[in-house]
């Protein structure tokens, strides 16, 4: 088995997580960014970005076996522990229509297409994000406790 096993699970999560916060705070940031792209000769809102993340490891019973053999993480063996970033996607929900007549991107009805960013649920989703950023930070350092204790029998 692969000692260092955790320290790659804990390091793909804190990437992870630490894009996941670029991209809440990308969004954020847009929340009201009307122009944000030019398609098919008009400007058009912001679109809310997700980030996909998946396990490194198809399933969990070939990576016990795999980790059980000490093949873990090697050329030979399935892909060490942890997540990771398949893609970022935009929202597909639709731009919310806000009535302002004189605002510059509204319509002949004056109605504005906003972006279909909602800052209370970014908000909940950058608390998700951090608190899953210190759950890692905490089995790292955990993990490496236990390392140095175990390096502590050896002598």
């Amino acid at each position: 088995m692969k000692l260092s096993g955790g320290f790659d699970a804990n390091a793909s999560a804190l990437s992870a997580q630490r894009l996941r916060m670029d991209v809440i705070s990308s969004n954020i940031a847009n929340a009201e960014t009307t122009r944000a792209k030019y398609v098919n000769g008009k400007f058009v809102p912001y679109s809310r970005k997700l980030v996909v993340m998946e396990p490194t490891s198809s399933n969990f019973s070939q990576m016990l076996q795999s980790q059980l053999n000490g093949t873990g993480g090697t050329n030979g063996g399935a892909a060490s522990p942890g997540v990771k970033i398949t893609n970022i996607v935009e929202d597909q929900t639709p731009f919310k229509l806000v009535f302002n007549p004189s605002h510059p991107d509204a319509d002949e009805n004056g109605y504005v297409q906003m972006p279909n960013v909602d800052i209370a649920k970014e908000m909940i989703d950058m608390i998700s994000a951090t608190r899953a950023y210190e759950a890692n930070v905490t089995a790292l350092n955990s993990n490496k406790a236990m390392f140095a204790k175990a390096l502590e029998i050896g002598k």
